[in-house]
């Protein structure tokens, strides 16, 4: 089966964070009663949390409810894999609609790290289900306040695949406009939207995973968003030895401040003309995600190996990497590796030197076993 087809028998999954008070219940209400939302399976902590009662059709047991949307909703009591895993066998035995969609409503103080990682590692889930986006909301009035008090709020922020400044009727353009800067700086690739009262269509929420559904196909350019981020390629590999020379390349960054929990995220894409050694990435990834993976927020690349002829499509969130994927074919004829890096308090020169040396060193041994000569008994 390739890996096309493989992506899409699995269900889309989207993950709806931001901090309390942002506007997720009221985005949900929004999306539940839109008409294009049928086949949707949506998991939150307690009915209570959200309205359901003018959109109730019947209760299928304690945890799940019908809605007159088509949307089945599901209250998650225990942990988030089990939760999955009930819906999925109803969805088998035919106790629900069969759905094609699941989007999980986290807590306002949660964070998004752990439900990827589950998503992510868990067998049964990463073969029935495929992380298709994380999308983070953010209040337009209060956002800058709580980028500056509270971390949570920072991650989700920067783990996101699509941002939402929501109430934006709230705040003037002065306020939304400084926000939107300080959000693209923690997340320079994420679409960010200004929505009111959850108004915006689905659509614009979904389909930023690597498998594109409208062309049933993978879509490495969309996914990696590469050209958005601070670029650290070989040829810069002697000339950049700290922090503030890397500094001057970021663009649109809010004046700096120790002080401020965004001012210790970075963004930036880190290319290599030759080809890696998929023993050296793995020892690489191996030791950055013991020793600093709180540090890696999100990793995604597309990478050139020695000896294979397609690409490899890589992706992390802290200290947990999805399983590697083989693609199809490039995307275009640019063939070099590329990964792209949101971190925390780590900057790109020491990830693009450990990889560089740990590359050249598999290169150097590869060279001598391959040295007439070398290995044979005298």
């Amino acid at each position: 089966m390739s890996i096309a087809n493989e992506q899409a028998e699995r269900i889309a999954t989207t993950v709806i964070t931001g901090f309390l008070g942002s506007g997720k219940t009221t985005l949900l209400n929004a999306l539940l009663s839109h008409d294009g939302m049928d086949k949707t399976a949506v998991l939150i902590n307690e009915f209570g949390d959200i309205g359901l009662d003018h959109l109730l059709v019947r209760e299928v047991s304690e945890d799940v409810v019908l809605l007159n949307s088509g949307c089945i909703c599901c209250s998650v009591r225990g942990d988030l894999i089990s939760g999955l895993r009930d819906l999925f066998v109803k969805r088998t035995r035919g106790e629900v609609p069969a759905f094609d969609r699941v989007i999980i409503e986290t807590t306002g103080l949660a964070d998004p790290a752990p439900i990827l990682h589950t998503l992510m590692t868990d067998p049964l889930l990463t073969s029935k289900f495929r992380l298709d986006s994380v999308v983070t909301t953010v209040d337009a009035l209060h956002g800058e306040g709580q980028l500056d008090t509270h971390p949570e709020s920072v991650k989700q922020a920067a783990v996101a695949d699509r941002i939402l400044i929501t109430k934006s009727d709230l705040a003037d353009d002065t306020t939304r406009s400084s926000l939107e800067t300080r959000l693209r700086h923690l997340n320079p690739a994420a679409p960010i939207h200004v929505v009111s009262m959850g108004d915006i269509d689905p659509s614009k929420l979904f389909n930023a995973g690597l498998y594109d559904p409208t062309t049933k196909s993978m879509d490495v350019q969309k996914w990696l968003h590469d050209e958005a981020y601070e670029q650290h390629g070989d040829e810069s590999h002697e000339h950049e030895h700290d922090h503030k020379h890397d500094h001057e390349h970021s663009h649109n960054h809010p004046p700096h401040d120790v002080n401020r929990h965004d001012d210790h995220i970075r963004s930036f894409c880190i290319t290599f003309d030759e080809p890696l050694h998929w023993d050296a990435f793995v020892t690489w990834a191996e030791i950055f995600t013991q020793m600093r993976g709180e540090s890696l927020l999100r990793v995604k690349g597309i990478l050139n190996l020695v000896g294979e002829s397609n690409p490899v499509a890589i992706h992390a969130v802290q200290h947990v990497f999805h399983p590697p994927a083989t693609l199809p074919g490039w995307p275009d004829d640019d063939h070099r590796s590329k990964i792209v890096f949101i971190t925390k308090d780590l900057g790109p020169q020491v990830i693009r030197d450990s990889l560089y040396h740990l590359n050249a060193a598999a290169s150097e041994t590869a060279e001598t076993a391959t040295t007439p000569g070398h290995g044979k008994n005298l």
